[in-house]
C-alpha cells in the first residue's frame, strides 16, 4: 500500500500519517508518568529519610538536571542520525532507569534513589528534544502549533496515570508516614523504612514492559525523516550549522525573540515543577489528619485539570490568537498562585488546583514559537536549547523549599511560581504585540496592492 504523505524540501509533510503520529504522541504521556512519579517520590522521601523540604526537592533537581545533561547529545543525534534514533536512545535510557529502582530500593539511600531518577531523565531528555520537535515536522506546516498542542495534551493523561500509581502502589493507608514513625523505637524505623522503599519500585516493574513494547515499535515500522532536503553544494557545506560551535550559539542567543522564548522556557518549568512537587506537601501541611494517599488526591484533581485546560485551549486555538490566549491564561494563573501565596488557610488548596489548567497549552506553545524564530538550519540546536532550558525545574523546587523552611510556611514559597508566571506573562504580551504589528504590516501591503 503506498504512502498517503510526501515530505517537502522543508523537511514538513504534504499530510500526517496516523499510526506513526500517534506512536510519536504516545512518547508524551510515558514521560509525564515518570513526571508525576517524582511527585509522589518527593512527599515519600521526605518522610522516610526525614528530609527538609529543601533537600526533598533535589529529587527534581536530579531530574531536570538530567534533562539539561543530555539535551545536546540528544539534538547530535537528531541532526547526525533521525528523530527515531533519538527516540530510541531516550528509551533505551528510560528502561535502564527504570531497572536502577530495583537496586535502589535494596540498598535504601537517598543517593541511589537520585542515581536511578538522574538515569531516567537522560532518557526523557532524548525523548523530549525529539519528539516536541517531531510533532511539529511530522505534518503540514501550518498545522505545527496546533499538532504539537495535541500531542502535549494527552501528557495529562500521563500525569494522572503517575499519580495514580502512587497512589495505589506507593502510598499506604492509615496515618500519614511521620505520625507512623513517629510512634516508633529506631529499629523498628529501620525495617518500616525498607519496608516502604519497596513499594517504590512496583510502578516502574509496569512502565518497563510498556517501554519495551515501544521500543519494538519504533524499530520495525517505517518513519518519515522530515528533514529538510539541503543540497551538498561547496557553499553549504561551508555554512553548514554546527550545533556545538560557539558561531551557532551566539547567533540564537543574538535573536531577541529566542532569548526570551528561553526564559519563559525556564521559568514555566521552574514554575511547574515547583507547584507540582509541593502540592501533596501543602495539603498534609494544612490538615495534619490527612494521610499521603488522601494528599494525592489533589494531585489528581490538578492533572484532571491541567488536561481540561489543554483540551479547553486546543479548541480556542482554532478561534483566536495562541498568544492572546495565552496571556489571558497567564495573568488568570497569576492571580492563582497570588491567593496561594497570600492566604494561610485550607482554602488555598483550590487555586493550586485551578492554576494547572492556565499551565496547560504554555509549554508547547513556547516551545513552538522558540523553533520558529530561528533558521531551517538551527532547529535541532534551538530543540536542544529549550529542553536545555528545562533545567529551571532543577532550581525552583528547592528554591520554593528554602523559602518554606526559613519561614516555616510552605504556601510562602509559592511567591516563587508567581513571579514566574508574572514573567510568562509579558512573554505572551510581548509576542502577541510582534503577531499585532505583523498583521498589520500584512494588510496596508494589501491595501497598496
Amino acid at each position: 500500500m503506498s504512502k498517503k504523505w510526501n515530505q517537502l524540501p522543508n523537511g514538513y509533510l504534504t499530510s500526517t500519517p496516523f499510526l506513526q503520529f500517534v506512536l510519536m504522541t504516545m512518547l508524551f504521556p510515558l514521560w509525564s508518568v515518570a513526571n508525576a512519579l517524582n511527585d509522589v517520590l518527593i512527599t515519600q522521601f521526605k518522610s522516610i529519610f526525614e528530609l527538609s523540604n529543601f533537600a526533598s526537592a533535589f529529587v527534581q533537581s536530579a531530574f531536570f538536571g538530567g534533562y539539561f545533561v543530555m539535551a545536546i547529545p540528544a539534538a547530535l543525534v537528531m541532526k547526525k542520525k533521525s528523530y527515531v534514533s533519538a527516540i530510541l536512545c531516550g528509551l533505551a535510557f528510560y528502561i535502564v532507569g527504570c531497572l536502577l529502582f530495583f537496586p535502589a530500593s535494596h540498598m535504601a539511600t537517598y543517593t541511589m534513589f537520585l542515581v536511578a531518577i538522574f538515569a531516567i531523565a537522560l532518557g526523557l531528555s532524548f525523548l523530549e528534544t525529539s519528539a516536541n520537535t517531531y510533532a511539529t515536522m511530522i505534518g503540514p506546516e501550518k498545522t505545527s502549533t496546533f499538532r504539537i498542542n495535541l500531542s502535549q495534551t494527552f501528557t495529562p493523561i500521563g500525569n494522572i496515570c503517575g499519580i495514580l500509581l502512587g497512589k495505589f502502589l506507593i502510598f499506604q493507608e492509615g496515618e500519614s508516614l511521620s505520625s507512623k514513625m513517629a510512634a516508633m523505637s529506631p529499629d523498628q524505623i529501620a525495617a518500616f523504612r525498607l519496608e516502604m522503599l519497596q513499594h517504590t519500585l512496583v510502578p516502574y516493574k509496569y512502565i518497563v514492559l510498556i517501554l519495551v513494547a515501544l521500543f519494538l515499535a519504533f524499530v520495525f515500522i517505517k518513519f518519515p525523516s522530515c528533514k529538510p532536503q539541503v543540497k551538498e553544494t561547496a557553499e553549504a557545506v561551508k555554512n553548514k550549522v554546527n550545533l556545538l560551535s560557539m558561531k551557532t550559539a551566539k547567533f540564537m542567543m543574538g535573536v531577541q525573540r529566542f532569548r526570551r522564548s528561553l526564559l519563559a522556557m525556564f521559568l514555566y518549568n521552574g514554575m511547574q515543577a515547583a507547584v507540582w512537587s509541593f502540592t501533596i506537601r501543602l495539603a498534609l501541611s494544612l490538615d495534619g489528619s490527612m494521610n499521603e494517599r488522601v494528599a494525592a488526591n489533589y494531585m489528581i484533581a490538578s492533572f484532571i485539570v491541567f488536561f481540561l485546560g489543554r483540551v479547553v485551549a486546543s479548541t480556542l486555538l482554532t478561534k483566536m490568537s495562541a498568544n492572546k490566549l495565552l496571556f489571558i491564561y497567564s495573568v488568570l494563573g497569576c492571580l492563582c498562585l497570588a491567593y496561594v501565596a497570600g492566604v494561610n488557610d485550607f482554602s488555598v488548596m483550590y487555586p493550586v488546583i485551578l492554576v494547572s489548567a492556565f499551565m496547560g497549552p504554555v509549554y508547547p506553545t513556547i516551545y513552538d514559537t522558540g523553533l520558529k524564530t530561528v533558521p531551517a538550519e538551527y532547529r535541532e540546536s534551538a530543540a536542544a536549547a529549550m529542553v536545555m532550558s528545562i533545567v529551571g525545574g532543577a532550581m525552583m523546587p528547592p528554591i520554593l523549599g528554602l523559602v518554606a523552611d526559613a519561614t516555616g510556611i510552605l504556601h510562602v514559597g509559592y511567591v516563587i511560581p508567581f513571579l514566574c508566571f508574572v514573567v510568562i506573562s509579558w512573554f505572551f504580551y510581548t509576542e502577541m504585540h510582534i503577531e499585532n504589528e505583523k498583521h498589520e504590516t500584512e494588510l496596508k501591503e494589501v491595501h497598496q496592492l
